[in-house]
């Protein structure tokens, strides 16, 4: 049990400081927040409206992640190498991925909101 207590005070420091300073975070939980509603109106099923606000999610999952490697490569050295910049260019080429995914998801279901039927 005390593993579990430790996992989460260390999730919500992790959590605070970047809600406090990182803001591609902060605008992805906005967009989350806005997500919320906006995406039960788009989905049309439980399924999708999952799908939705789950992509959101997604997104924020690669941008922690992308964060905890630009943090760990200028904790080891805050000069130019090669194989750090290679490791935050692939952390921010995540971010955009999922961007896009998102994206598409989104537009998806906005197109069979229109439409209204499954595409």
């Amino acid at each position: 049990m005390q593993r579990l207590i430790n996992a989460l005070r260390n999730s919500l420091r992790a959590l605070g400081r970047l809600l406090g300073s990182e803001t591609a975070f902060q605008q992805e939980i906005v967009l989350l927040v806005l997500a919320i509603p906006v995406g039960w109106f788009v989905a049309t099923s439980w399924r999708g409206y999952a799908l939705l606000l789950g992509v959101i999610l997604f997104l924020i999952v690669v941008e922690v992640l992308n964060t905890a490697v630009e943090a760990a490569c200028n904790a080891l050295s805050r000069e130019f190498h090669k194989d750090i910049q290679l490791a935050k260019d692939c952390g921010s080429l995540a971010v955009l991925i999922s961007v896009a995914i998102a994206f598409g998801v989104w537009a998806l279901a906005i197109a069979e909101r229109i439409i209204g039927h499954s595409l």
